[in-house]
């Protein structure tokens, strides 16, 4: 590569684009670009035009190269990352025929539910593709489409999801990846290839699909003409395949095949996420079994409800995000849109507990507590599938990386400490979405291991905090309310 080459990666989210201009060589920083993307919907309906997302990804670019200094000449690979499960249908020039389906929408609950049962189960649906259908999988918003907006289904060209339109966008050319793919139910982690019966299953036909890359980081082609004059960047640099977005935080830590593997991720954004790297391919109906971008594997489990709900429960109380206290008796389930693990796509926020003497920082505490039980709750599972004990010696000796809006704030990281009783480590980077797909980049222009440079570049490297005694009492407060709940918050 170069001397001085830079690649830039795109972190295409629900809210916004960034994108990430990194010294292919040292990893540095030098500069992000940000644009907004609008999301809409209600009663479930969670929707955004996906040329947004595209004019979003330009203005990010046009930003950071006036911010980073560094001529566009240097720029040599660009690689997206984007939101997974959205699904994105186009017509034969490539515009969408409609917005894209998120993967917080949860109208397609009854479609999951009901493509669970018609395989047989979710073992049998986990046998296959690594994950049983829940209304955040791409399989399940086909169906949902199919029932609803038929003459949508029937005139669709192309199917893709979000970084995959970006990526055609960027390259001319279709492709996805194995990591990203993983999450449509409609790829198998057994087989590594789309699987015929259950294409069948949901009536999409695989010419629809783009061809799926080795890795995230296989050069799927160059920059054409086109896209290069939109953003302002040289013609025929690499374009990678690109992955998902939580697949690429996991490059950015430097976790997977050739990396750290075992060493658990607490993501704290839109939703809460939790995954780590595996070797071994994971099969649990409890868990989302993906495929890593590097040919790894990636045992996650996602909530729905995390800082924006607890955001909207300060907005309520009319308080500061930040002052809270602990919950005290109360106990608040943030589940204001549904959720997902557990899967309880129906689901509202629940409150009980409450007292004469209980305060509006301590309901805020609650939310907090509700949230971050949940997420925890999670990563038990996560665990487990990595063949560790959850209450073992071992597993609690692993720090938790903590990444996402909620990892800068101080009762997030507070109230995840206090809950787990495990060790924390914050990345000094914000951004290890972009950085994990800038690394994808540099390995597409270069044939290198992203997860190696991504490890050279020390990404993930940041504050330590120690463990501090684990709050059992609040814990299994917030359990034993949730454990009763499900069954009412599942009608």
């Amino acid at each position: 590569m170069p001397t001085n080459a830079v690649v830039i990666g795109v972190d295409s989210s629900t809210q916004s684009a960034k994108a990430a201009f990194v010294d292919a060589g040292t990893g540095r920083l030098l500069a992000v670009g940000r644009a907004a993307h609008q999301v809409g919907g209600e009663h479930g309906a969670r929707e955004s035009d996906p040329e947004v997302w595209w004019q979003a990804l330009r203005e990010a670019v046009a930003a950071g190269l006036k911010e980073c200094g560094a001529p566009a000449v240097a720029v040599t690979g660009i690689a997206v990352a984007g939101q997974q499960h959205g699904l994105v249908v186009l017509d034969r020039a490539g515009a969408p025929l409609r917005p894209a389906l998120l993967w917080n929408d949860t109208r397609s609950a009854p479609q999951a539910a009901a493509l669970t049962e018609a395989l047989g189960g979710p073992d049998a649906w986990t046998a296959r593709t690594g994950s049983a259908p829940v209304a955040s999988m791409t399989a399940a918003k086909w169906q949902w489409l199919r029932e609803h907006e038929p003459r949508a289904a029937e005139g669709a060209a192309a199917v893709r999801l979000p970084h995959d339109f970006l990526t055609e966008r960027l390259a001319g050319t279709a492709a996805t990846d194995p990591g990203d793919a993983s999450g449509t139910c409609w790829y198998s982690t057994a087989t590594g290839a789309y699987d015929p019966e259950l294409l069948g299953l949901i009536g999409l036909d695989p010419a629809l699909l783009p061809p799926v890359a080795a890795t995230g980081a296989t050069r799927i082609g160059s920059l054409t003409k086109a896209a290069a004059a939109e953003l302002g960047l040289p013609e025929g640099i690499a374009v990678a395949a690109g992955t998902g977005d939580n697949m690429a935080a996991a490059v950015g830590l430097g976790l997977g095949g050739r990396g750290l593997l075992d060493h658990p991720v607490l993501s704290l954004g839109t939703s809460g996420t939790v995954f780590a790297a595996s070797r071994t391919r994971p099969a649990s109906t409890a868990l989302a079994g993906f495929a890593a971008a590097d040919g790894a594997y990636l045992p996650l489990a996602c909530t729905l409800n995390c800082t924006l709900a607890v955001d909207k429960v300060a907005e309520l109380l009319g308080l500061d995000r930040e002052d809270a206290a602990p919950g005290g008796e109360a106990v608040l389930l943030p589940y204001l849109d549904g959720e997902r693990t557990p899967d309880l796509p129906a689901a509202s926020g629940l409150l009980t507990g409450l007292r004469h003497t209980t305060s509006r920082q301590q309901l805020l505490g609650a939310a907090y507590e509700g949230a971050v039980v949940t997420v925890l709750r999670a990563l038990d599972e996560v665990l487990r599938a990595c063949g560790l004990d959850p209450a073992g010696q071992e597993a609690a000796a692993r720090p938790l990386r903590l990444v996402g809006g909620g990892a800068r704030g101080r009762h997030w990281v507070e109230t995840v400490r206090r809950l787990s009783g495990r060790p924390v480590l914050i990345p000094e980077s914000g951004e290890l979405v972009a950085l994990g797909a800038a690394a994808l980049a540099a390995g597409a222009a270069t044939g290198e291991d992203p997860v190696a440079l991504a490890g050279g570049w020390q990404c993930g490297r940041g504050r330590e905090l120690d463990a501090v005694q684990r709050d059992m009492e609040t814990w299994e407060r917030v359990s034993g309310v949730l454990d009763r709940a499900a069954p009412t918050l599942l009608a």
